[in-house]
C-alpha cells in the first residue's frame, strides 16, 4: 500500500473491511478511483471495478454477454469474471470529477492513465467485444500497433481501457496499470527510489516495472492528459 501511495502521491484511507484489508488512495483534488486491498494468499494483481446504479442488475446483462458471477457480499457489490477469466465488479460509488497529474520535484508531472488487459491471442477477438459490450464504448483497433486495441468515448472515466494481444496463445486474461508522464526517464527513477524494478525498456514508448509486491506495470509517453 506505501508504495502505490508513494507512485500516486495520494493519501491513504484509514483501513476497513473485516480484516482491515480494504483501504482506498485519496487523490488531493478529484474522486478517488484507486483503491488497495491485502490479499491473503497468491500474487499481487488488478482488478476492474466498474460503477453502476444496479449491480445486480448489470449482473445479470454481464452474464448474457458470457460473463459469470462469482460471489454477492452482503455489501451489495457483484464479483465477477470476464469469458477470459479476468475479475472485476460492478459496484455502486459513482464518481464525476477526475483527479488531475502531479507534478514531482524536477518538474515533471505524472498520473495513473489506464488499465491495460493482457489478452492471450486465441481469446483476443471475444474479449475485447466483451468488453466493448459491457462498457458501451467504442473499440478502436491499430493503437500504434496491431497488438494494441482502445475503448474510448466522450464519457471518459477516471481510467482509459487499453487492450493488449499478447503473443501467447492460452492463458488467462490479466491487467496491469499504465502511467502516463512528461519524462519517462525521471519517472522511472522515481520509481526506482520507491522500490521498483526495471523488467524491460521499449523505444516504442514504455518502460515495464515491478512493484515490491510483483506485480508489473509499465511507465509510457502517453502525455498526462490535463482535462477534467
Amino acid at each position: 500500500m506505501a508504495f502505490w501511495q508513494g507512485v500516486t502521491g495520494y493519501d491513504l484511507s484509514p483501513p476497513r473491511g473485516e480484516h482491515d484489508e480494504l483501504a482506498t488512495l485519496v487523490p488531493p483534488v478529484g474522486d478517488d478511483f484507486l483503491r488497495v486491498q491485502r490479499l491473503g494468499d497468491g500474487p499481487s494483481r488488478i482488478h476492474l471495478d466498474l460503477h453502476v446504479d444496479d449491480p445486480a442488475g448489470a449482473a445479470v446483462g454481464a452474464e448474457r454477454l458470457g460473463a459469470r458471477v462469482v460471489a454477492r457480499p452482503e455489501q451489495g457489490y457483484v464479483v465477477l469474471e470476464s469469458p477470459g477469466g479476468l475479475t472485476f465488479c460492478f459496484v455502486r460509488e459513482r464518481s464525476s470529477s477526475r483527479p488531475r497529474p502531479l507534478t514531482w520535484p524536477g518538474g515533471h508531472s505524472s498520473y495513473v492513465d489506464q488499465v491495460c488487459l493482457d489478452i492471450p491471442s486465441s481469446l483476443h477477438e471475444a474479449e475485447c467485444s466483451f468488453w466493448e459490450a459491457l462498457t458501451g464504448l467504442p473499440r478502436v483497433d491499430r493503437i500504434r500497433t496491431d497488438e494494441f486495441s482502445r475503448l474510448t468515448g466522450e464519457d471518459r472515466g477516471a481510467l482509459q481501457i487499453l487492450l493488449q494481444r499478447l503473443d501467447e496463445d492460452h492463458g488467462r486474461v490479466r491487467a496491469h496499470l499504465d502511467l502516463a508522464t512528461t519524462d519517462r526517464a525521471a519517472e522511472t527513477a522515481r520509481h526506482r527510489e520507491l522500490g521498483a524494478r526495471v523488467l524491460a525498456d521499449f523505444e516504442r514508448g514504455w518502460t515495464v516495472l515491478a512493484a515490491p509486491a510483483g506485480a508489473a506495470y509499465c511507465i509510457t509517453d502517453r502525455r498526462p492528459d490535463l482535462a477534467p
